[in-house]
């Protein structure tokens, strides 16, 4: 196996035990966020029903610094607002198996100044 094949061995079981836990309902849908080497993308979704109720990323939302925490804050900044619209202030935020530091953290941060609680 090539490093890369672990690496992405060793997230996807994050993932799946961090799923276990974690699950999006009406009251509290599922706040997901990936994240690539260049962009960033994060999503409110209801488990429930299976349908994305809001969501924002670096490339649809035409960020400047894509690729570093700047963006990632502007993403966790815009993703609140369209939240707050939807009528959605309580999240449960899924990691995507990614560590809680860097560009999540900052999109998580900004997030949670925006008004949405996890």
């Amino acid at each position: 196996m090539q490093i890369n094949e672990l690496k992405q061995l060793r997230r996807s079981r994050r993932k799946q035990g961090l799923r276990k836990r974690i699950n999006g309902t009406a009251e509290r849908p599922r706040l997901t966020v990936y994240r690539s080497l260049k962009h960033i993308y994060a999503q409110i979704v209801d488990d429930v029903t299976g349908k994305t109720l809001v969501s924002a990323g670096t490339i649809q939302d035409n960020v400047a610094n894509a690729g570093n925490k700047q963006g990632a804050t502007e993403v966790g900044k815009v993703l609140a607002a369209r939240a707050k619209e939807a009528g959605i202030s309580k999240v449960a935020l899924d990691r995507n198996g990614f560590t809680y530091h860097g560009r999540i953290k900052a999109l998580a941060d900004a997030a949670r100044e925006g008004g949405l609680q996890f």
